[in-house]
């Protein structure tokens, strides 16, 4: 254990789950709420296809991937307002488009299957300085952007129309608020992969709901429970020599579960 802690691996592992954490903690309550929280998986597939495109053009995967990602969520609310779109119509053009570009720009070009497969189902372990360095960035964004536009982002949470009535720029911190999600669906890629990505998002704050009395509390607990879920989940990846990204979201699953029955026995 105390060769585990004092491991630059498992740290550099802890403080990019950390960061991330703090992020889809805080974005996933408001997502979840929204009714947005298949988003994540949307974009996750948009990203998929942003790392076959680097791939196949030999550039850097994550950043073409975070390129390809940004623009998806923007086009996402584009086609939801342009084409008078309702609920996840928008999401499943944009996110149907992803996949197959992806797996078209895989059939083109073969010879980096296994280096795509590490993304899809991540390898927390496996992370860089440089990307600890952008989970941090990108909680600090994130904590200052809804810190700035706390109390507007309540309002048209809950009251969408009262909101663009009294002047609340709705259309801007939706393209927010989709930037915001879909960098952090870019780093989580590398963390625990396109395939559970989405799950750090939806589970933590679907728990924090369960539990909590007050937005507050609902964003206090979702970051807490998705600090357990990766501390936990990569400590039990290690003494059970199973995949971190797994384990991270089984044990989230499993607070969700705890949170569930324990409401309804009150």
């Amino acid at each position: 254990m105390t060769e585990l802690l004092a491991s630059g691996i498992f740290q550099r592992a802890v403080m990019a789950g950390l960061f991330l954490a703090l992020s889809c903690g805080l974005l996933g309550v408001f997502l979840v709420l929204r009714k947005e929280a298949m988003i994540g998986h949307g974009l996750s597939h948009v990203a998929f296809a942003g790392l076959a495109l680097g791939f196949v053009l030999n550039l850097l995967p994550m950043a073409v991937s975070l390129a390809l990602c940004l623009l998806g969520a923007l086009l996402i609310l584009e086609i939801r307002e342009r084409g008078s779109l309702y609920g996840d119509t928008a999401l499943g053009i944009i996110s149907s488009a992803g996949l197959a570009l992806g797996i078209l720009l895989i059939s083109l070009k073969r010879g980096f299957g296994l280096e795509l497969m590490s993304f899809l189902f991540g390898d927390i372990l496996a992370v860089s300085p440089v990307e600890v360095w952008f989970a941090i960035f990108l909680a600090i964004v994130v904590v200052i952007s809804l810190s700035f536009n706390y109390h507007q982002l309540i309002f048209m949470t809950f009251d969408r129309e009262a909101a663009m009535v009294s002047g609340v720029r709705v259309k801007k911190l939706d393209r927010m608020m989709v930037l915001l999600t879909a960098m952090t669906i870019v780093l989580g890629l590398k963390l625990v992969g396109i395939l559970l990505v989405s799950a750090l998002l939806i589970i933590p704050a679907s728990a924090a709901l369960q539990v909590s009395k007050n937005f507050k509390q609902t964003m206090l607990a979702s970051t807490l429970f998705s600090f357990v879920a990766i501390i936990s989940g990569i400590y039990l990846s290690y003494l059970l020599d199973a995949p971190a990204a797994a384990m991270i979201v089984f044990v989230s699953l499993l607070i969700f579960l705890g949170t569930l029955l324990g409401k309804r026995k009150k």
